[in-house]
């Protein structure tokens, strides 16, 4: 997303707004950095960025307390510059003329109880995922034993048939035929379900389903990190005996820049696909706890010893 509105953020840190007469649905916050302006308090205001979010800690309070006239002049400085709020941690208070003032200026004054590092760390996560960037993919996403697993394929090849398997096996579903990915590092992909889908599934022959209805709260998932891709398409006589069928070379797909492990499974009768689908995420997890099962039996193969 480009942007998130400040009455979201207000609402999801549970914060008090001191300036209830300005119009916070109406200010959009950009930036996922926010800034602890002591050196503006200061009056150094040499590469101030009035894009981000200000907060104010002990540090911040204690300089204004110590320096009123100085302080008060620097804050109503950097209100004039603009920046989309400021919000006071640990319920710190600041002169009453400085909200009034904020207040004139449309620049809204935010409070919260929390202790200033650990809301600083939360708030930064929470803005990561909210703008980041984002991609829409056909697919379905499920969490299979903690494993974000996307399934892809041509439409109509049983995704969905997939997924109502593997909810049955205990799995949870993120999202069913779109899956909106997000770009939160340089390291993950965070799934999600698009809000007019979320929870739903469309089973052909049937029609749409609400997962969460049929199967309870324990089915769904809202959020996951994609962590491997499954490909499904239709059986090849072909092309299928000239793949890797020992695993050893991984082969990826990318997404905004972000490799992510992907297998191409193909489709055939008798095959059961969910199962196959969970040994996969199993397989995925074990090799990042550092076992490989199919170097393991290279490694047999060529008389070394390997220990499970």
């Amino acid at each position: 997303m480009d942007y998130v509105t400040l009455d979201k953020l207000i609402e999801k840190m549970n914060l008090v707004n001191l300036t209830p007469k300005i119009d916070v649905n109406e200010i959009k916050i950009t930036r996922y950095d926010i800034n602890r302006p002591a050196l503006p308090l200061a009056g150094f205001f040499d590469l101030f960025d009035n894009k981000r979010i200000q907060i104010i800690g002990l540090v911040e309070h204690e300089y204004i307390r110590q320096n009123p006239e100085e302080g008060i002049v620097m804050f109503k400085k950097m209100i004039d510059i603009g920046v989309p709020a400021i919000i006071l941690c640990r319920s710190l208070e600041i002169p009453d003329e400085v909200v009034r003032y904020s207040e004139e200026k449309g620049i809204p004054v935010l409070k919260t109880d929390a202790e200033t590092s650990a809301f600083k760390s939360e708030i930064i996560r929470w803005l990561r995922v909210e703008l980041a960037p984002t991609e829409l993919v056909h697919g379905v996403l499920v969490d299979v034993f903690g494993e974000g697993v996307l399934i892809m394929g041509e439409s109509g090849i049983g995704k969905s048939e997939v997924a109502l398997e593997l909810i049955h096996r205990g799995h949870r579903l993120v999202s069913d035929d779109v899956v909106e990915i997000r770009k939160v590092s340089d390291d993950t992909l965070i799934g999600l379900a698009p809000g007019i889908t979320k929870h739903f599934i469309e089973v052909r022959g049937i029609g749409i389903i609400d997962a969460k209805a049929l199967f309870g709260a324990a089915a769904v998932k809202n959020t996951q990190v994609i962590d491997l891709v499954i490909k499904l398409h239709e059986w090849n006589r072909d092309t299928e005996p000239s793949r890797d069928r020992l695993g050893l070379e991984e082969q990826y797909t990318e997404f905004m820049g972000n490799k992510v492990v992907c297998h191409s499974i193909p489709i055939r009768p008798g095959r059961n696909i969910a199962i196959v689908c969970e040994s996969a995420a199993a397989n995925h997890r074990q090799k990042k706890m550092g076992y490989n099962a199919a170097q393991v039996l290279l490694d047999r193969s060529m008389g070394g010893t390997s220990q499970v």
